[in-house]
């Protein structure tokens, strides 16, 4: 097989890609991947500091990268990061959802405050941004939106109530704006990482419960981020992913197979 071959099946020469979360362990991998294939990336996050040192990572591998600072609790914060996304081209043709927190604890502690920011940030958030560029993509008739779900979005899992909630909602939301956006050409689908050591689980990982995950994992390890590329670039070319949209791909070691 060809490099050629390769590069015209998931190269992503000239196109914008948005990645929300950008700044985090996960949604780094995927902005080095995207950057790689040859897309211009935008990193957004929450702080300045972390999305400037995304870039001048993406910068280092010799890729074109930008960023800009975005609360996706607030639709006038996505607007103008869809504005500064259309900047190299005049449209965005890729957009990640990948901001994501955690909270753990019983469910009789789970206080209202911390479930309210656990939704706000990972469902409502993925509304927002999904309903901002989706309006933008359809307008021009294509773009690809994936949507980072979780293996909590099929499964339960103990002490992050909130999170399993939301990450259930986020992939029937992809679903439901797969259906709406089939035919105006534009694709949504999901990721679901298994047990990945990013910011908003490390704290909850102690021995007791890595020995749990190790148990129900069949490949006995956890994710490596650059693992979820691979997924992320089929799901986002326009040639290999293009009769793909409405599903979800579980890049869990086999986490969810070992349930079902």
């Amino acid at each position: 097989m060809s490099a050629e071959y390769l590069h015209k099946m998931f190269g992503l020469d000239g196109q914008t890609a948005v990645v929300i979360g950008g700044a985090g362990v996960l949604g780094g991998a995927l902005c080095r991947g995207l950057n790689q294939a040859g897309a211009h990336v935008l990193v957004a996050d929450v702080t300045e500091e972390g999305c400037k040192q995304r870039v001048a990572e993406l910068e280092t591998l010799g890729g074109k990268a930008g960023y800009a600072v975005v609360d996706v609790t607030k639709r006038e914060s996505l607007e103008a990061l869809l504005d500064a996304a259309k900047k190299p081209s005049g449209r965005c043709d890729i957009l990640v959802n990948c901001a994501g927190v955690n909270n753990g604890t019983a469910f009789l502690d789970h206080t209202e405050e911390a479930w309210d920011r656990v939704l706000a940030i990972n469902l409502k958030g993925t509304f927002l941004a999904c309903q901002v560029f989706g309006r933008h993509m359809v307008e021009h008739g294509s773009g690809a939106i994936v949507n980072i779900g979780s293996v909590t979005s099929h499964l339960p899992l103990s002490r992050v109530f909130g999170y399993s909630a939301s990450k259930a909602g986020v992939l029937s939301l992809t679903r439901n704006i797969a259906d709406d956006f089939g035919a105006k050409g534009v694709r949504v689908n999901a990721i679901c990482p298994g047990f990945f050591p990013a910011e908003q689980n490390r704290k909850l990982l102690d021995q007791e419960r890595i020995d749990n995950i190790m148990r129900g994992t069949p490949m006995r390890r956890f994710g490596e981020p650059d693992e979820l590329v691979g997924a992320l670039l089929l799901l986002v070319s326009p040639v290999a992913g293009k009769f793909i949209t409405g599903t979800h791909v579980n890049v869990d070691g086999g986490f969810t197979a070992a349930w079902f």
